[in-house]
């Protein structure tokens, strides 16, 4: 970042190491944050703050929120006796824009992949196993069709089915390799109707 002065190479750094974002945009969004105005670049200072000071995983699911529970473990109406494990909460935002599920979830954060050294043990296995003691009766796995996805569903799978729980699998509309968080809610209604079991 030579081209630059210190303070806006600096900032076109710390753009670029948010996820898929290159030297150009990075640019961009840093001379975006110059054209702010005061109050703007406050405010725009106070949302990082506050991400990473008031967001932490829900007690219960494992997903992002702002209390002890999540929106979703805190609602009643949601029926307690499904969950639908998933890799991550952007996951969660993509099946519930779907507006076809109404159970629970439970966020593994992350998938097994033992080339990037991510074992079961550093997912949040164990606080889902801990969860399907009181009237679970089916637990959906919706990690993505991929060889690591695919390789955390077995291993879940081997885990739950032996405690006489329902264990199935999304039908996917979307082709392997690709991420569900980018597939568009009719495809992931669809995958949520037409799971099978595992």
């Amino acid at each position: 970042m030579a081209d630059y002065i210190y303070p806006v190479a600096r900032l076109i750094d710390c753009f670029r190491r948010l996820p898929g974002v290159g030297s150009k945009s990075a640019a961009r969004m840093a001379f975006g944050v110059l054209e702010m105005s005061d109050e703007e670049a406050e405010e725009f200072r106070a949302a990082i703050k506050g991400v990473k000071e008031d967001v932490h995983r829900c007690s219960v699911c494992c997903n992002l929120c702002d209390g002890d529970k999540c929106a979703i473990c805190s609602d009643t109406s949601r029926d307690g006796s499904v969950i639908c494990v998933v890799e991550d909460s952007r996951t969660v935002a993509a099946l519930e824009r779907s507006n076809e599920y109404n159970g629970t979830y439970h966020v593994l954060g992350g998938v097994i992949s033992p080339m990037n050294g991510i074992t079961p043990d550093r997912l949040n296995v164990k606080e889902l196993i801990g969860r399907l003691s009181g009237g679970v009766k089916e637990v959906i796995i919706a990690t993505n069709p991929n060889i690591e996805g695919e390789t955390t569903a077995v291993y879940l799978s081997k885990l739950i089915r032996p405690l006489g729980i329902k264990v199935t699998r999304l039908a996917y509309g979307v082709p392997v390799g690709a991420d569900l968080e980018f597939a568009d809610s009719e495809t992931l209604a669809r995958a949520l109707e037409g799971r099978r079991e595992f």
